[in-house]
């Protein structure tokens, strides 16, 4: 295992935790994310979109000139695809974009991502981010800033932190994820992966590992 300090709100070292290697130490395979974060965006379009053909578009009943005698090509409705305000050829009708991802396909590339941001030092583990019982939004990003610099943050909270919740949702620059829901697609689009609190302990336990932290008995 990997073990990693734990900041506290100065940035300065408040324990240890450890990250497990088939997690933040994996081969990443860079088709198979590529493949799930395509998945991923797909699943999230609407797929409402269409365009109505000839049959559809209203009036064209009336033929607009006599087939003979104009020197024209001979038409049979104003509504065809070559007139304007004609209907659409092959234009686009309503779908379901989603892809079938087995999970086993989605931890895998999920492992990867985090394992190439931990390769690179850009996975933080913080005890907390807020003094108090209070949200606020100053605090917790000048407690953050002294973490990571980074222009784009992903910051995992465990989803009984409501403190730190209330306090970077409206946070433009970081990205708020609850630890259970980390995904391929936002560690990817983000430079630096913090866990706050208990947040890796809670991602570790729904990916089948126990808790992350150092245990007290082996500081006593």
């Amino acid at each position: 295992m990997t073990e990693v300090k734990v900041l506290d709100r100065e940035g300065k070292d408040a324990g240890s935790a450890e990250l497990p290697d088939d997690i933040f130490d994996v081969q990443a395979n860079i088709p198979l994310m590529h493949q799930v974060v395509v998945a991923q965006l797909a699943a999230a379009r609407q797929g409402t979109h269409m365009a109505k053909t000839r049959g559809e578009v209203s009036g064209g009943g009336k033929k607009p000139y006599r087939q003979k005698g104009t020197g024209r090509a001979r038409q049979g409705s104003t509504r065809a695809p070559q007139f304007a305000g004609g209907g659409t050829v092959h234009g686009p009708v309503p779908r379901d974009y989603s892809q079938r991802t087995p999970k086993k396909m989605k931890r895998a590339a999920l492992r990867g991502a985090l394992s190439d941001r931990a390769r690179a030092e850009q996975v933080f583990v913080v005890s907390s981010l807020v003094e108090g019982d209070t949200p606020s939004t100053k605090s917790a990003l000048t407690a953050l800033r002294q973490v990571t610099k980074a222009a784009r943050v992903l910051v995992a909270v465990a989803r009984e932190d409501e403190l730190t919740w209330k306090s970077l949702r409206n946070a433009p620059e970081v990205h708020l994820l609850a630890a259970d829901q980390l995904n391929t697609y936002d560690v990817l689009v983000n430079d630096d992966v913090v866990f706050v609190g208990d947040a890796l302990d809670e991602f570790l336990g729904v990916q089948g590992h126990g808790s992350a932290s150092a245990s007290e008995e082996e500081q006593a």
